[in-house]
């Protein structure tokens, strides 16, 4: 190899070295200032599905007994129950295998107001009345419950509300989920003729049961 080409392949070689050399100690691009990015955030919420309830509630909280149908024997007092509503949100599926529902009914005795003798719930009856049974067919109302007083126009059933006594009820309860039924009933005190004048009280207490 002659002088001349030496010093070509001898320059060709630093400028191959220093070209690497210039490839190598580029310095990193910068971010102008005030660049931003945005990144989008997601979430689907599903909503909350709350199981279905049984539940009672009564359309008042007193109700006053007026007398009449009154004989010389008997002195007789009515009134209205107010409308008793059973509401049902359940699906079928939520209410347990051979499921049936009740509402049942008893009062305490009338407890006179300036000291008169107490009378006995077994003096307070009722005839209770299907309000709304819904399209099955599978909800009624109890039966008529009558007073001491009186001659039993059912089987044993001349006792008064002193135990709980049938208001309303389905034996199928899955079968009538998802709805609301309503009833009343008819109220009657029924006490001897010489019933000591003036104000008394009871409380009657209505209870669902499943």
């Amino acid at each position: 190899m002659n002088t001349w080409n030496r010093r070509r392949l001898l320059a060709a070689g630093a400028a191959g070295a220093v070209l690497a050399g210039t490839v190598a100690l580029q310095s990193p691009a910068l971010a102008e200032p005030g660049d931003s990015a945005d990144v989008r955030v997601t979430v689907e919420i599903e909503e909350i599905k709350e199981p279905g309830v049984l539940a009672l509630s009564v359309a008042g909280d007193s109700v006053a007994l007026s007398e009449d149908g009154s004989t010389l024997l008997v002195r007789q007092f009515v009134g209205t129950l107010p409308t008793v509503t059973v509401t049902d949100t359940r699906t079928a599926d939520e209410v347990p295998d051979n499921a049936a529902w009740a509402v049942l009914g008893s009062a305490t005795d009338f407890a006179g107001g300036a000291g008169q003798a107490p009378i006995s719930a077994a003096h307070l009856g009722w005839k209770p009345r299907l309000l709304d049974g819904g399209e099955t067919g599978l909800v009624s109302e109890g039966e008529e419950v009558v007073t001491v007083l009186d001659e039993p126009t059912q089987p044993g059933n001349n006792v008064g509300l002193v135990d709980q006594e049938l208001l309303v009820s389905t034996f199928d309860s899955g079968a009538v989920a998802g709805d609301a039924y309503s009833v009343d009933a008819d109220l009657f005190l029924r006490a001897p003729a010489d019933v000591a004048a003036g104000s008394y009280t009871s409380t009657l207490t209505l209870s669902l049961f499943e």
